[in-house]
């Protein structure tokens, strides 16, 4: 039995764009199409405004996410995002705000209450303080962590770490004490005019040598019949193996290749009865 829903099977974004711009009004800032989704930018305190427009007159029942952006050259650094879906509509929106450090965004948690745990997300991560939210506190990060990990300008060592302390049998926090420098990564080519030597081009720069040693005669390479001798004796002469035994217990294998008896063949192979060639 087939299941109808009134929600469509695609999304439409036709006309989406001019629907939701009259309805915000002078709240919107810019309104533009991105990767088949309508991104929507208000003012600031507009915010809780323009979401429940969007919530109790078109339909956007769930607020799916909050997201921070950086960017740290911008006068307002930080872009708090909202993402709504409409389940009935099959259609989701952003809405974006900008930030700064010390200019909060109006909270909404009077609208949602799992935004909660997300405003607290972009607070612990990039630092935005979200008037009216009565929990705000860190969530992802430990207790007395020092900064915000996402921000552009974080360091990557942070600014303290934690290990487990034997005498005080607890964790405790300590500043940051690498055991060797932090590796610098040079991303310059070296084929494109690096200023340092990679390990092993140093002796691209020695001079060539004016009197090269050469092998003219056996005497040179320590070859000779007194080598030969040498390399002769057995290594395990006089040993207890050899002794007990009374001769070498690993002698040499019957030559094979040698077979002075064997007649020498006669013809070609295509003359001999088991020939594979075929006689044309």
């Amino acid at each position: 039995m087939a299941v109808l829903h009134s929600a469509p099977r695609f999304t439409r974004i036709e006309g989406l764009k001019d629907t939701l711009s009259k309805a915000i009004g002078e709240h919107l800032v810019e309104a533009h199409e991105e990767h088949g989704e309508l991104l929507l930018t208000v003012k600031r305190d507009s915010i809780e405004t323009v979401l429940r427009t969007l919530r109790d007159e078109h339909a956007y029942q769930q607020l799916m996410e909050i997201a921070g952006v950086d960017y740290p050259s911008r006068p307002e650094r930080f872009e708090v995002v909202y993402m709504l879906l409409s389940v009935t509509k099959n259609s989701r929106i952003m809405v974006k705000v900008t930030a700064s450090e010390d200019t909060p965004v109006p909270t909404a948690t009077t609208l949602w209450p799992n935004a909660g745990w997300l405003e607290r997300e972009v607070f612990d991560m990039y630092g935005v303080l979200f008037d009216g939210n009565t929990d705000l506190r860190r969530i992802l990060t430990d207790y007395g962590f020092e900064g915000h990990p996402f921000r552009k300008d974080f360091p990557l060592t942070g600014y303290v770490e934690l290990r487990y302390s034997e005498d005080q049998k607890r964790v405790v926090y300590e500043p940051v004490d690498l055991p060797q420098d932090l590796r610098q990564f040079d991303f310059m080519s070296p084929w494109e005019g690096a200023d340092y030597v990679l390990p092993g081009d140093e002796k691209a720069d020695t001079p060539p040598v004016d009197d090269p040693k050469v092998t003219e005669k056996p005497s040179d390479t320590g070859a000779g019949a007194k080598t030969d001798e040498e390399a002769a004796e057995k290594v395990s002469a006089g040993s207890p193996a050899e002794e007990d035994a009374g001769e070498d217990r690993t002698p040499p294998p019957a030559p094979t290749e040698d077979r002075a008896d064997r007649p020498k063949r006669k013809g070609k192979t295509t003359d001999t009865d088991d020939a594979t060639e075929v006689k044309k």
